[in-house]
């Protein structure tokens, strides 16, 4: 008896175990449809019912301008050719070039208002005369133009409807992730109404403006997309299609929209005011690179290096050239390109605290912001120096550097400004660290270590302070052109 109990208690614990393995295999085959099922549910079977419901709110946008014969671009020859004097009869063998033509272009839009607000990108209506939108229904409607900003490409219009337009929402930019679907909507190449798809290839990206914030897709864009709506899934606007890359002019799969994120503060300041008001912050900055970090003793490369302070916010504040902006408002600043647009995106005639990085520690300074629009193209004043130099030999190797005082000879030839000091860069070994990181013959060195020089024993006593301190490197503020920027070279 004993003998059968234990036969049957292995047999029950072999059935329990098979019954175990069951379930899990049925477990791992219900977990890997789920896991196919979901992976179907991420790539969409179909775009048809978004571009339904977007396509009404899409416009295509025709300009029209009055063009003089003669004045748009023309073939480009070298000076001497024999064919030099061929495109000049060629250009204006009608009517010497005098008569008028009627000019068009085409581009894209929407409407982000029932009464009719439309987005579009500057660069698809500057200079026009004329701007006819055609709706998806085919209606055409005159729009007048309520504001553009150049630095970010944006243009604002607005046409008169008897009825309610429809619009679309923008979207948080800032929540598209790379690889999210994205449909973009416009009149490519002039063919009409078009939609194409893709993913969001990269986010942040700069092209060449300050305030640059770009969503880089493979959706297909071309020439006529632009300032048409880039959308996420849930039929937002989350960027306006602005740029290719390519080298033929088609598309080749790397487009750009501008973030609706920052579209959406350019077309609020647009539609209030009709134009853009910026923070301004008064001083001109540059990356704090590795070396530079270590030269002035910070413990992290982070921050926008001041290069020069000029009458304005900032220097009312008391900020100096050589401070190293640390935080913004309340916000860490990591390099230049963030704090121009943390400044841009701020409240003009708002103060706020700023924290620099100053002969070792920190400190806060309180900045009343301008306004950005207001104070470009003024030219920064002439600096102060109050030393003068003194006699020295005429030129003085050091560095890689061959150095000359400023003399009223070199204030000619370069142009400096009567109380210009410092010292001239007459010739730089091309072996050198110094030539490596863009010093050239003609800059003008006014500060080393972050004081001021007047000659080359000035600028020796920062070498050695520097050596005695135990630093690797030296900061100079080298001036070119009047345009300032710091380079560190290395001490050894």
């Amino acid at each position: 008896m004993r003998t059968q109990t234990i036969a049957q208690t292995i047999e029950t614990g072999e059935r329990q175990s098979r019954t175990m393995r069951t379930l899990a295999l049925l477990v791992l085959s219900v977990a890997l449809i789920l896991a196919q099922t979901f992976a179907a549910k991420a790539r969409p079977e179909s775009f048809a019912d978004l571009a339904e419901s977007v396509s009404p709110a899409v416009v295509n946008i025709t300009t029209t301008t009055m063009v003089a014969r003669g004045t748009g671009p023309g073939a480009i020859v070298p000076e001497g050719s024999p064919f030099e004097d061929l495109f000049p009869d060629f250009q204006n063998r009608d009517d010497n070039g005098e008569r008028a033509r009627r000019s068009s272009a085409l581009g894209s839009g929407f409407v982000i208002s029932e009464d009719g607000f439309i987005v579009t990108n500057n660069h698809v209506i500057e200079g026009a005369d004329e701007i006819v939108i055609e709706f998806f229904s085919g209606e055409e409607l005159e729009a007048e133009l309520v504001g553009t900003d150049k630095k970010t490409d944006i243009a604002l219009l607005k046409v008169k409807s008897d009825k309610p337009l429809p619009f679309v929402p923008f979207g948080n930019s800032d929540s598209a992730r790379v690889g999210d679907w994205v449909m973009a909507v416009g009149n490519p190449l002039g063919q009409g109404f078009s939609v194409s798809a893709g993913i969001v290839s990269q986010r942040n990206r700069a092209l060449q403006g300050a305030y640059d914030d770009y969503i880089q897709t493979d959706a297909a864009i071309n020439r006529g997309n632009s300032g048409g709506p880039l959308f996420n899934m849930a039929g937002e606007v989350v960027g306006v299609n602005t740029a290719i890359l390519s080298p033929n002019g088609g598309s080749i799969g790397i487009g750009f929209s501008m973030a609706s994120n920052v579209v959406v503060r350019v077309v609020d300041q647009l539609r209030e005011y009709g134009e853009t008001r910026r923070g301004w912050l008064g001083v001109r900055i540059q990356d704090v690179t590795d070396d530079v970090a270590e030269a002035i003793g910070l413990e992290k490369t982070a921050g926008a290096l001041v290069t020069d302070v000029p009458d304005g916010p900032s220097k009312d504040a008391g900020m100096l050239a050589g401070d190293v902006i640390m935080s913004f408002a309340g916000n860490e600043v990591s390099d230049t390109r963030g704090l121009v647009r943390s400044v841009g995106n701020a409240d003009v005639g708002k103060t706020v605290r700023v924290v620099v990085f100053r002969e070792g520690k920190t400190q806060t300074l309180k900045v009343t912001l301008g306004r950005r629009e207001e104070a470009e193209g003024v030219v920064p004043a002439a600096q102060t120096e109050e030393s003068a130099p003194t006699q020295e030999p005429a030129t003085t190797q050091m560095l890689g550097l061959t150095l000359s005082p400023v003399s009223d000879e070199l204030r000619e030839q370069l142009e400096l400004s009567a109380t210009a000091t410092g010292l001239v860069v007459t010739e730089v070994d091309e072996a050198a660290e110094a030539f490596e990181k863009g010093l050239r013959a003609g800059d003008v060195i006014t500060e080393a270590g972050q004081q001021k020089l007047a000659s080359a024993a000035d600028l020796q006593a920062q070498v050695d302070t520097a050596k005695e301190a135990g630093r690797k490197s030296l900061l100079l503020l080298v001036r070119r052109a009047g345009e300032p920027r710091f380079v560190a070279l290395s001490l050894d």
